[in-house]
């Protein structure tokens, strides 16, 4: 096989992608080995793939194929969800480019444009993640709207409904005007804005008196059915029982008084409107108020609007001000700066709006799943510990969940309605039930099929993806398969800490509800991929990359590197693309080094250097102690730090070190020993970095010698750790220090490699001799004596161990040479009175740690012994 000297990653990829799903390799089924079983946090069936799903997915690969080759029976599922709103605002945006309006179809119809849609679009990103490389068990792929997954969904709707648990209650709930649908409060996001704040007068009825409010929103003032004061505002004693007559639609309507208000904010006085505030409705119910909603389903007023009618809010509101400020009871304006509600999904300012919802009780619960995070023996981690913190809060001050959503992309609630009261409807999974159940309900026999209406509207997106590692493996419909009590509970979950509550707490949740189990043992919570400027990454902004083109410009391996390399877990990677180049120079580093080992002829008579034995001795202890911090990096998922273990021991000692003390000299044939185990030693490498870079891992290793699909890399077994030899990976520290000590003097003092030098040393130490033959290879070395005093040359030092090289005047020059050793013994002074400034100082002598005293006094011996090699290295030349 002819291998080529450079690595073309765009040749590799799809070639070894292909071969893996040939060979079913990332298939799963139950077996007698130990499962390791991850569940893909499904992504949006509209999305594609973007700079945090890349660094998601990576980390998931990364887990899913280490699993594999440590011998598990890995399975990660993949799948999508249906995102009701985002998907729903899609079909409406093309149908309206048709022209046809969403509202002029049946429910049918627009499900069957909406299913149309999801697939001719949905599943892209699942596709753009094989480019990435992960490995998911794609014929396992799930969608939260699949029969079997609606099935699950409706029949936990209906066990919760039985038991108490889903109520419908006629609430204030957070309206998302553009996708007219109601929003969880989870799904709001406060953003702080400046607004006007309006100050308006209300004429107090049958008299010249008024009384000012102040409000950002005259626009409902239309709405208005009281004005409320604290009862205990004595500037207030006069207007008791009396009334006020509202702006513009001239109502009259209370002075009521309520501890509600702060009599230090505002006027003192509050307009109240108990359709379009949360805390209004409160005093509404309180106080018996009529309820006014001025507003329409999209934001647009409504009747009560008056001659403002069809505008929308924003226009009203302005519109409104106008007026008052004609009428002459609009007093004066202001600033002000305050957190206004928007829609997470279409940024839409929210509405407080009353309607009939469906919610979920949680207090009862949530109580399994408070206890499985924070209990002090908890049977769910989260990486990083920081996030309990959060979880607790949201936890422990969890309401009641809106489930219901005004959508028609989604599962429709199983709710039917027979009668004509609040009351005359029944829950079922299906109208055969249902009629069964209406019939016995209200006692009318007579009743028919065609009596029932299901309820219009869908359950929010986030009631079918709590159920997400049951339900994949069918664990809600049959709960006792094989494959759920197999494959649950899964081991990790990966995600993004802006859906902890929204997914993961709900999940864990439902998996105590259904399963009386955790559904996953650990939470590995990434950090948000912003950019150098720490922005958060999005398309508004213009700083997100084509995803796909990084990995057509640096290799998915190269992507996959640069991603990880600076993503501590919990903690914001700040991308760079420099980092993806650095990890496609990493692919191309370890490429150079295989192709160095095709280039060598092997014999099998040449007798094994004793440079090349103690080198592959030492890289052995280097690579078990390398493994057993890695895998300490992975039991805490420190991904960027084992990552950045295995780069140093690949690109340095491997391709650095041990490389070059075990090449052959120039046309000269490597001893079969050595290339066997230097082999060997590649191969341990390409297996720990495989999970990494799995594209060009598995090139080389099918490129080293011929393989068996049963010998892919994919599916090799992991290496296992074994004890380190300290003392060797010591001693070659110390040698490594030695042998730039040797190349920093032939670089200072032009002598070329090829030109062979003595080396003589003052061994202070005791260091052993061990790697003499590697530091002689190395630097060109002929001799190296062992003296008991200095000698004239060229010095340097390691540790208190003096070396020096003959160095012959006539070979340099002396003017400069004086002149750069004279600079840096000024510096190495500079430093050294630093440090004794600082140790003489009795205060901070006693308060600072005892490590820090300790490393203090360490520095100070080092630049004394520095400075008197200077000294003496200067003496020499004068």
């Amino acid at each position: 096989m002819s291998i080529p000297s450079k690595y073309l990653a765009s040749s590799v990829e799809s070639k070894w992608y292909d071969y893996w799903m040939e060979h079913n390799y990332f298939h799963s089924t139950p077996d007698e080995r130990e499962p390791y079983t991850i569940v893909i946090p499904p992504p949006n069936v509209t999305g594609v793939l973007h700079m945090g799903h890349m660094l998601n997915n990576t980390i998931q690969d990364v887990l899913i194929r280490r699993a594999r080759l440590q011998g598990k029976n890995a399975c990660w599922v993949p799948g999508t969800d249906h995102a009701s709103i985002a998907t729903e605002a899609k079909v409406v945006a093309k149908l309206k480019e048709q022209g046809i309006d969403k509202n002029d179809l049946t429910r049918e119809e627009f499900l069957k444009h909406a299913w149309e849609w999801t697939h001719e679009y949905g599943g892209v990103i699942l596709e753009q993640l094989k480019k990435l490389g992960c490995s998911c068990d794609w014929s396992r792929t799930k969608f939260t709207m699949d029969d079997d997954m609606n099935e699950a969904v409706i029949k936990v709707f209906v066990d919760l409904h039985n038991k108490g648990l889903i109520y419908r209650g006629y609430r204030m709930v957070n309206w998302d005007p553009e996708a007219k649908t109601t929003l969880s409060d989870e799904e709001v996001i406060y953003i702080e804005r400046t607004d006007k704040l309006y100050y308006v007068k209300y004429q107090i009825e049958n008299e010249n008196r008024f009384v000012t409010i102040a409000t950002t929103r005259p626009e409902t003032i239309l709405g208005d059915t009281a004005v409320c004061v604290n009862p205990n505002d004595e500037r207030f004693t006069s207007l008791k029982g009396k009334k006020v007559i509202v702006p513009i639609c001239n109502r009259v309507i209370p002075i009521i008084e309520d501890d509600y208000v702060d009599v230090e904010f505002g006027t003192g006085c509050l307009k109240v409107t108990p359709a379009h505030d949360v805390n209004d409705k409160e005093i509404g119910d309180r106080h018996d108020l009529e309820v006014i909603d001025v507003l329409n389903e999209d934001g647009s007023m409504n009747s009560f609007g008056l001659h403002h009618q069809g505008k929308d809010r924003v226009v009203a509101r302005k519109d409104v001000a106008k007026e008052l400020e004609t009428m002459g009871i609009l007093v004066k304006t202001e600033d002000i700066t305050h957190k206004v509600g928007t829609s997470e999904r279409t940024k839409a300012v929210i509405e407080p709006r009353l309607s009939d919802q469906w919610f979920l009780k949680m207090e009862d619960l949530v109580k399994p799943a408070i206890k499985a995070v924070l209990n002090k023996d908890s049977e769910i981690k989260l990486f990083p510990k920081k996030f309990e913190n959060t979880y607790r809060h949201w936890m422990e001050n969890i309401r009641d969940w809106n489930i219901s959503r005004q959508l028609l992309w989604g599962q429709q609630i199983p709710a039917y309605f027979y009668g004509d009261g609040k009351n005359d409807f029944v829950v079922a999974e299906n109208k055969e039930r249902a009629l069964k159940l209406a019939q016995d309900k209200s006692g009318n026999a007579a009743l028919k099929a065609e009596d029932l209406t299901q309820d219009k509207d869908a359950l929010d997106t986030w009631f079918s993806s709590w159920l997400w590692p049951m339900s994949v493996f069918d664990g809600i419909r049959n709960p006792e398969n094989e494959e759920i009590k197999y494959y649950y509970p899964t081991n990790d979950l990966v995600t993004g800490p802006d859906i902890l509550f929204f997914w993961v707490a709900r999940m864990i949740i439902a998996g105590y509800e259904y399963k009386n189990e955790k559904p996953f043992e650990n939470v590995y919570l990434t950090g948000l991929v912003r950019d150098k400027q720490r922005r958060k990454m999005s398309k508004s902004l213009g700083n997100s990359p084509d995803a796909l083109k990084l990995i057509e410009n640096y290799s998915a391996d190269g992507v996959r590197v640069g991603l990880l390399l600076s993503s501590a877990a919990g903690n914001d990677l700040m991308f760079d693309e420099a980092l993806c180049q650095q990890g496609k120079g990493l692919g191309n580093k370890v490429w150079s080094a295989f192709y160095l080992t095709t280039l060598w002829e092997v014999s099998e008579t040449v007798e094994q250097p004793k440079s090349s034995k103690i080198g592959l001795e030492w890289y052995k202890a280097k690579f078990q102690k390398t493994l057993s911090e890695i895998e300490d990096h992975y039991s805490k998922y420190r991904l960027s730090d084992a990552l950045m273990a295995i780069y140093k021991l690949i690109y340095d000692d491997f391709c650095g070190w041990l490389l070059e003390i075990i090449k052959p000299a120039y046309q000269q044939p490597i001893d079969a020993k050595t290339y066997n185990d230097v082999i060997a030693i590649f191969e341990d490498n390409l297996k720990i970095l495989h999970p990494f870079m799995p594209f060009i891992t598995e090139e080389i290793w099918q490129s080293i010698k011929k393989r068996t699909p049963d010998d892919a890399l994919i599916i090799a077994r992991y290496p296992q750790t074994a004890t380190v030899n300290e003392s060797l990976i010591n001693q070659f520290d110390f040698a490594s220090d030695v042998v730039s000590g040797i190349r920093t003097i032939r670089k200072d003092k032009n002598i070329p490699f090829k030109d062979p030098i003595e080396l003589s040393v003052v061994n202070n130490e005791n260091y052993t001799n061990s790697f003499d033959v590697v530091i002689k290879k190395l630097t060109n070395i002929v001799v190296i004596n062992y003296v008991e005093e200095k000698v004239d040359g060229a010095s340097f030092r390691v540790k208190s161990n003096e070396y020096f090289v003959p160095i012959s005047l006539d070979n340099i020059n002396v003017e400069e040479e004086i002149d750069k050793l004279t600079k840096e013994l000024k510096r190495a002074e500079g430093f050294l009175f630093g440090i004794q400034k600082k140790l003489s100082n009795e205060r901070f002598v006693s308060n600072a740690p005892e490590q820090v005293i300790v490393l203090e006094r360490k520095k100070e011996a080092d630049t004394l012994a520095k400075i008197e090699t200077l000294k003496s290295s200067l003496a020499s030349l004068n």
